[in-house]
């Protein structure tokens, strides 16, 4: 057993382990296994009790701190700090995942800051710590978890918290600095680089520069916020924190929760090892959509997949858009009949507004694009050249095939960051539960949800949060003062359809699919204006207008 992640000298965190991997564990070091998954979670799962028993057999100590996902209490925190004071070490904690046990700890290692309160509240959660008051005492002056984060103080409660330096949280950042200069606001971001994501696709087709999508978090991050550079381990919304994957915890009266999604590569059999050889490609990822465009040209003949995973993803015309580009290059270039193009769709239909389904099918049918639906991406193998494909007809029967190709442009499948579905903040589908149209959350009132990883239902698109971030904004403000929001959020999202270079179809489109055009024009006709728009100016409006809080055609 080696698939585990050190988090500190004396703790890993593992995925569910099976009982004939106790005795490995134990030779590599282990001393001390705790279990924080519930029984009968899953099929595959053995039992606490076969576990313990093997976990015994080869001379580990075994402890099960069953904790509910999303639902990590206060009396779940006590225990597994109480474990890990009173156990022999190297520990391995463990659940299905590792992503709870990993929560556990730093919650468990941030209640470190004030070990008087974790020893005067134990006996109410039935754990007695009492024996280990003198160690939590030592290691709370000495340990690295009592003193502040790089960027903030231990004391400091921000005004706003933004969680996220994304599009989403950088604008409503910028929004509510414009209303309100005198607020205190901190961001926390991890990465030191702000990218352009919309252009990625036409990274891909040859007709944007990769350097110009990326800049420095800092030449981006909106004057007078404080950027705290770490990530969020989990969020506490019933004490208003969020817990910082050092153990750290940082304060607010205000949250935007604006963490965007995560691609989930691991959802494809095969696919990360994949990326990036013999034509397996994603536009979806910087370091690949250049990679998109070199298929493309190399491609004289022989079969290009395109692959649409389930809903929701990022930008939903995405996945055709690298199609339509791939397209008309080989179309200009005479090899488009030398080349078998199929578009794989998880869903049903091609577009999920209406309206523009008949003009995006000419384009499929002049390109001779074979259209596959309800036909999902299970597994990739670049080195064999070969795709595995889940099929569902009418009556929900299932079958697997097999298809070959030269080159692959695969959309991962995409959920929410880890710390919002495992969070009290989460819906049942593992995304923000927030009004749509206040967006505020529906739990929290101090909570507010912007981009990527909103539960609202609308397109998760850049163009979506230009419309987001005043209504967050103003509410955000009004629920500060006690005064009732006026800010309303009507579903709002723009695709920009490349479906051939230099002609781009609009879709602009709010809840239910209702139509909510900028402009007094046909919609669904492909126009070179269109092309200008998202090719040149909407990088220039993003950069210099949207994160910098001057609201352009946000009514």
């Amino acid at each position: 057993m080696s698939d585990y992640k050190r988090l500190s000298p004396n703790l890993a965190v593992a995925g569910q382990i099976q009982p004939g991997e106790l005795e490995d564990i134990a030779r590599q070091g282990f001393h001390t296994v705790i279990n924080n998954r519930p029984d009968n979670e899953g099929d595959d799962q053995p039992s606490s009790e076969t576990l313990e028993q093997a976990a015994r057999a080869a001379g580990l100590a075994y402890y099960h701190l069953p904790v509910t996902p999303g639902e990590i209490s206060d009396t779940d925190i006590l225990g597994f700090a109480g474990l890990m004071q009173q156990s022999r070490g190297p520990v391995l904690a463990f659940c299905r995942t590792g992503n709870r046990s990993s929560s556990l700890w730093a919650l468990s290692e941030s209640a470190r800051t004030d070990p008087k309160t974790l020893i005067a509240t134990a006996d109410q959660a039935g754990y007695d710590l009492s024996k280990q008051e003198a160690r939590l005492q030592q290691r709370w002056r000495a340990g690295p978890a009592a003193q502040p984060h790089p960027g903030h103080s231990a004391a400091t409660t921000w005004d706003v918290l933004v969680v996220g330096g994304g599009a989403g949280g950088l604008a409503a950042a910028a929004s509510l600095l414009k209303r309100r200069p005198s607020l205190t606001i901190a961001v926390i971001e991890p990465a030191d680089t702000h990218y352009y994501q919309p252009a990625w696709t036409l990274v891909g087709g040859g007709a944007f520069d990769p350097a110009d999508t990326a800049r420095p978090m800092a030449s981006v991050m909106p004057r007078g916020v404080k950027w705290i550079r770490s990530r969020v381990e989990a969020f506490v919304p019933e004490q208003n924190q969020v817990v910082l994957d050092d153990g750290g915890r940082v304060s607010y009266r205000m949250l935007v929760a604006a963490p965007g999604l995560e691609l989930h590569l691991d959802g494809v059999e095969g696919l990360r090892d994949s990326l990036g050889r013999n034509g397996v490609t994603s536009n979806y990822l910087f370091e690949y959509a250049p990679y998109t465009w070199q298929c493309v040209r190399d491609l004289h003949q022989g079969r290009a997949l395109f692959t649409q995973p389930p809903m929701p993803i990022k930008c939903a015309g995405a996945p055709q858009k690298a199609l339509y580009l791939s397209c008309d290059h080989w179309r200009r270039h005479h090899r488009l009949s030398n080349i078998d193009v199929q578009f794989h769709n998880a869903g049903g239909v091609l577009f999920g507004v209406e309206t523009f389904v008949p003009p995006l099918m000419e384009y499929m049918r002049r390109y001779q694009v074979g259209l596959n639906f309800n036909s999902t991406l299970k597994a990739v193998d670049a080195g064999a050249r070969k795709a595995w494909f889940v099929d569902t007809d009418a009556d929900g029967n299932r079958q697997e095939r097999e298809e070959a190709f030269d080159m692959l442009h695969v959309t991962p499948p995409q959920r929410a960051p880890r710390c919002v579905r495992e969070s009290a903040l989460a819906n049942d589908a593992g995304w923000l539960d927030a009004d749509p149209e206040t967006l505020r959350h529906n739990r929290f009132e101090n909570v507010f949800a912007i981009g990527d990883a909103s539960g609202t239902g609308n397109a998760k698109t850049a163009a979506a949060v230009r419309k987001q971030a005043p209504v967050v904004a103003a509410n955000l403000l009004a629920t500060l003062d006690g005064k009732p929001m006026g800010g309303r959020y009507q579903g709002y999202g723009a695709c920009p359809l490349t479906v051939e270079k230099g002609k781009v179809i609009l879709a602009e489109f709010g809840y239910q699919g209702a139509l909510q055009p900028s402009f007094p024009l046909d919609p669904t006709k492909a126009r070179s204006s269109y092309w200008w728009l998202k090719a040149k100016a909407m990088p220039r409006i993003y950069f210099d207008l949207m994160l910098k809080g001057r609201e352009w055609l946000t009514g």
